[in-house]
């Protein structure tokens, strides 16, 4: 039996198409991938990401178990501030990538990806030791996100409060519509401005919000979107998927997010194995690569070769940029294969058609 997300009859009422992910049943799309993708990179887009997990870490060593376990320097946000951070295995692979807000100086919320909510629960009740209280309150989160150009217009209309004024990585508490308390948050996964909205389902009706938002960007263009045009935003825009992109089987250096990674906050999760890698120089890298005959679309698991035909490694995530206008891909190829500019093949249906490698993002707004 399918999970269902407090916003499932919304999507029913706009005539969504539902599919099965990660074990919810979730609109893959309403008026159709393009149209919702074009309305984020142009105008604006609403989408229910309340599948996401969210990992509560409180009490005074809360700080302490967040540090172990993430690879970012949690020390260094304050309450109203989050980051970007991976967690790693001892061996230095990725467990998941996530979100780290800080609520207090005592109390952290990990947004971890819907996949990974059972398997990184036990990781953090493992790596915690019993110094912290750990609460899973995913089931009493529904996250809403809105996206695009038109998105702090939008927000504006819903509150007396300045989403506008919220920095890129910080949230507040505030009041949305006839709401109290929701936690807006200035992040997405769409490489455009936009904010993503934690809402109590105890306090919140989550489907008056949607209908309010809906009623407020009207003028605006908005349009509700599903997981077929998130996927496309965030390829578009560069960002890694977990499960395709980010694995156990890859380390955030070799992920081009070694940038993530603060070698000097103390011991954390993977340091050693990390920092054995970085000396010794990683052998393979997350790559970008744009086709070159426009009509050609890379998906997963496809074979990635050399421009004389030696195989380096397949792709992790594929599909069409439609700011772009040709298909786009990411996987990893060897070190010496990866420089910006270079030739590869990538074999679609049997024949091997000719791809650059590109430095990532693939579409990023001026």
């Amino acid at each position: 039996m399918l999970k269902r997300t407090p916003l499932f009859e919304v999507h029913r009422s706009f005539n969504a198409k539902l599919v099965d992910f990660s074990g919810y049943e979730m609109p893959l799309q309403y008026a159709g991938i393009k149209e919702e993708h074009l309305a984020v990179r142009n105008r604006a887009g609403i989408f229910d990401v309340s599948h996401m997990g969210e990992i509560l870490i409180r009490g005074e060593q809360a700080l302490e178990v967040v540090q172990e376990l993430t690879v970012n320097d949690a020390g260094k946000i304050r309450p109203g501030k989050s980051q970007y951070s991976v967690m790693c295995r001892k061996n230095g692979v990725i467990v998941d990538d996530l979100l780290v807000y800080c609520l207090s100086n005592d109390e952290f919320l990990l947004v971890i990806n819907a996949t990974n909510i059972e398997k990184d629960f036990n990781w953090i009740l493992e790596v915690n030791r019993g110094r912290a209280e750990i609460s899973d309150i995913s089931e009493e989160i529904a996250l809403i996100a809105v996206q695009g150009p038109e998105s702090a217009a939008i927000m504006e209309k819903m509150t007396h409060n300045k989403p506008a004024e919220i920095p890129v990585f910080e949230f507040r508490s505030m009041q949305v519509s006839d709401y109290d308390n929701i936690l807006v948050s200035s992040t997405g996964y769409t490489g455009e401005k936009g904010f993503e909205l934690y809402c109590n389902i105890r306090h919140v009706n989550v489907c008056d919000l949607w209908e309010n938002i809906m009623v407020a960007g009207d003028s605006h263009g908005i349009m509700p979107c599903g997981l077929g045009a998130r996927d496309t935003l965030r390829l578009e825009a560069g960002l890694a998927l977990y499960g395709n992109d980010l694995t156990e089987e890859h380390t955030p250096l070799e992920a081009g997010l070694g940038w993530l990674v603060k070698w000097d906050k103390g011991n954390f999760m993977g340091k050693d194995a990390l920092l054995e890698q970085k000396n010794n120089g990683v052998s393979r890298k997350l790559c970008g690569f744009v086709m070159q005959d426009e009509r050609r679309i890379p998906r997963s698991e496809q074979q990635i070769l050399s421009y004389s035909g030696e195989m380096l490694g397949q792709v992790t995530s594929g599909g069409f940029s439609f700011m772009l206008n040709r298909g786009i891909a990411m996987g990893y190829i060897p070190v010496e294969h990866s420089e910006p500019g270079g030739n590869v093949k990538i074999r679609i249906r049997d024949r091997d058609y000719l791809a650059k490698v590109t430095r990532l993002p693939f579409y990023k707004r001026k």
